[in-house]
């Protein structure tokens, strides 16, 4: 009998290493599923819905929504990553009160990094960017090439906390000589906290200034996600309100935040 207890406790053991090693595993995967340096080919679709704005009257709202694609090359040494919006402004009319919208493809963007620090729990890149005019109208675009640069972080250090920033900037070069010049910055803190599973807490709002008509905004964020596993595609699902703490100029007061990442395992 004390035999069979003694199994029964090794077998009792060893299937909880097993757990806790799945369980780590699986905060890993959440971790690096918001790594966006990661050495995996990804696909984003995200969305920015905006309903309400600073110094805009009530009825104007926004939506954009994002398509990302993102290849490592070089063996994961450099990360390309390839933006296009597709969005619609709302404004009334101030005679009419009639709301009148435009929906249509804004701007392009991408960025080179290279990742000077790459290992299990730190990641850091840094590379040129670069924004086409390819808006359908003026309204949704800036009418200007742009370029710049990109500098990305992220630490994972802890499997239960994991924290970054992506900062960057550009100015205009070139594009539509009737139209205003571009040079503005955009900080984006992103912070993760895993709760098991796959589920995490999140919040990666995006701060930004326009040096050239000193409009600003600087919101906070706190939503939730969930990491699964489908086949080699990692899905990452999340949903993120954010408000903005401090605006200058026509920017989102309140907007909703969500998306679904895929990252494709090899």
């Amino acid at each position: 009998m004390k035999k069979l207890n003694l199994s029964l406790l090794v077998v009792l053991f060893f299937s909880m290493g097993m757990g806790f090693a799945q369980d780590a595993d699986k905060q890993a995967s959440a971790a690096q599923a918001n790594n966006p340096l990661a050495n995996m080919t990804a696909l984003n679709f995200q969305n920015y819905y905006v309903p309400k704005l600073s110094n805009a009257p009530d009825e104007a709202y926004m939506n954009t929504s994002w398509v990302r694609f993102a290849k490592p090359f070089a063996g994961g040494k450099f990360l390309l990553r390839v933006s296009s919006a597709l969005s619609t402004i709302a404004m009334p009319n101030m005679a009419t009160g009639v709301v009148n919208s435009t929906s249509g493809l804004g701007d392009t963007n991408a960025f080179v990094s290279y990742s000077f620090v790459s290992n299990a729990t730190t990641t850091v890149g840094a590379g040129p960017m670069v924004t086409a005019p390819t808006a359908t109208d003026e309204v949704l675009g800036t009418g200007k090439w742009q370029g710049g640069f990109a500098i990305v972080a992220f630490i994972a250090k802890s499997p239960v906390f994991q924290f970054g920033g992506l900062v960057t900037w550009q100015a205009s070069f070139a594009g539509q000589s009737d139209r205003q010049d571009t040079n503005g910055a955009a900080i984006q803190p992103f912070y993760f906290w895993q709760l098991g599973k796959g589920t995490y807490l999140r919040g990666a709002p995006i701060w930004y200034f326009d040096f050239k008509s000193n409009a600003y905004s600087v919101p906070i964020g706190l939503g939730i996600g969930k990491v699964v596993n489908v086949g080699k595609t990692m899905v990452n699902c999340f949903v993120e309100p954010q408000y903005s703490m401090l605006t200058s100029g026509t920017q989102p007061q309140f907007q909703l935040f969500a998306g679904i990442n895929l990252q494709f395992m090899e």
